[in-house]
């Protein structure tokens, strides 16, 4: 007995004092939320170079660089603003001390996102080469890390460069797996810096961003002329912005931000923004709508700086309680004021749109009223489905956990990492159980093919049992907010049948909950098509061209092996592929994308156009048939 005890001894040696950068590296989740390898626009690699980024942009914010120069060569990331550049004294200090910045005096940095002295520091510590270059009057300064250690301090010299900084970094491949950048993910995070600082110039790679009409131009970008019900309604006032409009999809879709953070978990000013923008509406109408009536298919952005902002992470995704400024009003009240009296105001000289807005809130209330008597039954189905089916194998950890106290960040983290995986029958979804991560990891098993929805009203969602599940199971049905997992990853076999499935649960959130995928919540799982092994060696490839290399790389003896199926995969095997080695497909809708265009084409009555397609593309799986039976 006294040998167990011995195990869990705590004395002296059980504390344990970490310097900065052991720290960052031992809990990097609290610094960046999860790793990732680049398939979602929350991973690290993104946040390391989020991090970057916002110190130009405070510098911009302050009136200084006009330009920030960004380059990505393979997983090398450089980044050179013309501000006033790091003091050349305090290079070193800046990016590996930490709490050590200008963003503790608010008279050198007002209204700036990074507070908290962590930024570059994380950076640093993440990275396996860091280096960082200070212009300033005629003289820089350049310092040479790697994993936060300080590798070369070099001496001042003259130059002929212009003021600001450049950081150089790559992160590390020991913590971010196999990753990859993104470049619709960048283009989305550059032009909401863009839209958020007028006059602001990115240089990406030699593309050139830049936004003159802020969040007016967001919302166009996200948006389609042709399912607007009405022109965008666009507002701003000092330390305030905002832009509405309506479209004809299910779901609200929102984009909020604080001092030009893109704040993807919203937070105490979007619910502000919701809850003003309802008040205002029934106060113009003179009628007490129902509030998901007003905010029915709305597309909104809020942005508004603050002095102080207050985040629930280092990350900086949701904004937590505030006060505008001291001794002033809070965040509710402002935007509230704000609401009532700009978009009151605009409802009154813009009867047109006033009046179309009220028809669309008129639209909901009349669907909604036709649903209730159909969402009663269905929501007491699910309930008594739920005691005696075993389609969900639900994780430990639920999304809507409070993320109070000691273990915060632990939770923010999971909170990033919840997954369900949607599978096909008993053998897929029995593979991925045995595998997965019970903290983190659920699976939805679907029953055969799901039905094509294309055309369908929401009816079909609570009529249909097998999507009227999947939706209590996400927990969306009173919208996108309280969904339960952070990823929804569909997971179907590598045929025919698969595809199919895959297209089918692709046009379901489409055509009812877009906002899931545009808010790249929705992705696919890559499986392996080939193993290819011997006695010494398994290396396991995903297209022919993995598989050529590793036949040369084994030899011709090798036993290949084909995987038609999840289910032909063993749990052992298929805990590499849900693991720390996950390949995410994100499902991703560009700017241009018009949703009911695109599912008329594809699920839609087959037209010439569509036959041509389908012809064409049948040659190139037939020919690359042909190259895999050689």
């Amino acid at each position: 007995m006294a040998e167990n005890k011995d195990l869990f001894a705590y004395n002296e040696d059980s504390i344990i004092s970490l310097d900065w950068k052991e720290h960052i590296r031992l809990r990097p989740g609290m610094y960046i939320g999860k790793a990732g390898d680049g398939s979602s626009p929350d991973d690290g690699i993104y946040v390391l170079l989020k991090e970057v980024i916002d110190n130009c942009i405070d510098e911009h914010t302050m009136g200084y660089g006009k330009y920030v120069d960004i380059k990505i060569q393979g997983k090398t990331v450089t980044v050179r603003d013309y501000g006033r550049g790091i003091p050349l004294g305090k290079v070193v200090d800046v990016v590996s001390k930490i709490n050590t910045g200008a963003k503790y005096d608010s008279k050198a940095f007002q209204k700036s996102v990074g507070l908290n002295g962590v930024g570059t520091k994380a950076v640093n510590a993440l990275s396996s080469s860091f280096i960082v270059t200070a212009f300033r009057d005629g003289k820089q300064k350049k310092a040479e890390f790697e994993r936060g250690h300080l590798i070369k301090e070099h001496k001042e010299e003259r130059t002929t460069e212009d003021n600001g900084t450049e950081i150089t970094f790559v992160p590390d491949e020991q913590l971010f797996k196999n990753y990859h950048y993104l470049n619709d993910f960048l283009d989305n995070q550059f032009w909401n810096y863009c839209f958020l600082n007028a006059g602001l110039v990115i240089n990406y790679n030699g593309k050139r961003y830049i936004s003159k009409n802020g969040l007016l131009d967001l919302l166009q970008r996200k948006t389609n002329d042709d399912e607007l019900r009405y022109p965008i309604i666009h507002l701003k006032a000092e330390d305030i912005e905002v832009a509405i409009t309506h479209e004809n999809q299910y779901g609200e879709e929102y984009y909020s931000f604080v001092n030009g953070q893109f704040t993807t978990q919203g937070g105490t000013h979007l619910a502000a923004f919701k809850e003003g923008y309802v008040k205002t509406i029934r106060d113009f109408y003179k009628k007490d709508y129902d509030a998901t009536d007003i905010r029915g298919s709305i597309c909104g952005a809020v942005s508004i700086r603050v002095q102080e902002p207050v985040f629930e992470s280092q990350t900086k995704t949701k904004l937590g309680s505030m006060v505008m400024y001291e001794n002033g009003p809070g965040v509710k009240n402002f935007i509230a004021d704000f609401l009532g009296k700009e978009l009151n105001n605009f409802l009154h000289k813009n009867s047109t749109v006033a009046e179309s807005l009220k028809k669309r809130i008129e639209q909901n209330e009349r669907e909604r009223k036709e649903l209730a008597g159909i969402k009663k039954l269905a929501n007491e189905r699910a309930k008594k489905a739920n005691l005696h089916n075993k389609k969900l194998r639900d994780c430990r950890y639920h999304l809507n956990d409070p993320a109070e106290g000691k273990h915060k960040e632990d939770v923010l983290a999971k909170r990033l990492e919840s997954t369900i995986f949607i599978t096909e029958g008993d053998s897929a979804s029995g593979s991925i159980t045995k595998s997965r991560n019970v903290e983190t990891q659920a699976v939805f098993s679907l029953r055969g093919k799901p039905l094509n929805c294309f055309g369908l009203t929401k009816k079909v969602v609570y009529e249909n049992e097998e999507f009227n599940l999947l939706q209590h199971a996400l927990n969306i049905e009173e919208g996108y907010e309280t969904l339960r997992y952070n990823n929804i990853v569909i997971a179907t076999d590598a045929d025919v049948d698969g595809m199919h499935i895959r297209l089918l649960m692709m046009t379901f959130f489409l055509q009812f909950f877009p906002d899931l995928v545009k808010n790249g919540h929705v992705y696919i799982l890559e499986t392996p098509l080939f193993r290819v092994r011997n006695k010494n060696e398994t290396i396991y490839c995903y297209d022919e061209n993995e598989k050529q290399d590793a036949i040369k790389k084994i030899g011709t003896n090798a036993e290949i092996t084909r995987f038609k199926g999840l289910g032909e995969i063993s749990p052992d095997e298929f805990g590499r592929f849900i693991g720390e080695n996950i390949r995410l497909q994100p499902v991703m809708l560009l700017p241009e994308i018009h949703i009911q265009h695109l599912l008329e084409y594809y699920m839609g009555k087959n037209t010439p156009k569509r036959q041509d397609f389908i012809i064409e593309n049948l040659k190139v799986e037939l020919d690359l048939a042909e190259v895999s039976s050689i």
